[in-house]
């Protein structure tokens, strides 16, 4: 099957669900954390979300964005296993954050990493977010739906994104209390 943009969460959790459990992914990284899923996590642990947080999460920018990995284990070096790695076995397994659940070592493993970057880190409406994403496809490909045309199919603003002509976010403060509608109008 051919993983795009549009395959539903449903399908990709099903194409990585071959996962071997051999420990492998964990032991080069952490895996991203969403919101909603450091509130299912903590609670299986067992602790408040904020100590969850401060013992088993770090904050990093990617493509213009805040977003939450969990700690590595590391002796300097700049890969080493996720904190919840214990032997081979993930300690919060039942619970884990869909981008530990999808990215595994099946064939589809780095097409649906491409998905979740895709479908919950990259911010169509922040043109920073999408600039940091045409250099990084300047060495990774790609999945269907996530080239900058796809993307951005408006090719003046996508060049204008690309040029810093268009800087700020497309929904700003005039535009949400009705100004930007006055200026072009007016």
């Amino acid at each position: 099957m051919k993983i795009t943009k549009q395959t539903p969460k449903k399908e990709i959790i099903r194409l990585a669900d071959n996962c071997r459990k051999c420990g492998h992914c964990c032991s080069y990284g952490g895996c991203y954390v969403l919101e909603d899923e450091a509130e299912n996590i903590s609670s299986a642990l067992s602790i408040e979300k904020q100590e969850f947080a401060e013992k088993y999460l770090e904050e990093i920018d990617f493509l213009n964005k805040k977003v939450y990995k969990t700690k590595i284990i590391s002796k300097d070096l700049p890969f080493g296993k996720c904190i919840f790695l214990d032997e081979k076995r993930c300690m919060v397994q039942n619970v884990k954050p869909l981008h530990c659940r999808i990215g595994t070592c099946s064939e589809h493993g780095q097409a649906t990493l491409e998905w979740f970057f895709l479908n919950h880190i990259l911010d169509l409406d922040d043109p920073e977010s999408i600039r940091q994403w045409a250099v990084r496809l300047e060495n990774t490909d790609t999945i269907p739906g996530g080239r900058l045309h796809e993307l951005v199919p408006d090719k003046k603003r996508l060049n204008n994104i690309l040029n810093y002509e268009i800087v700020k976010k497309e929904r700003d403060w005039d535009e949400v209390i009705g100004l930007k509608v006055i200026k072009e109008n007016g």
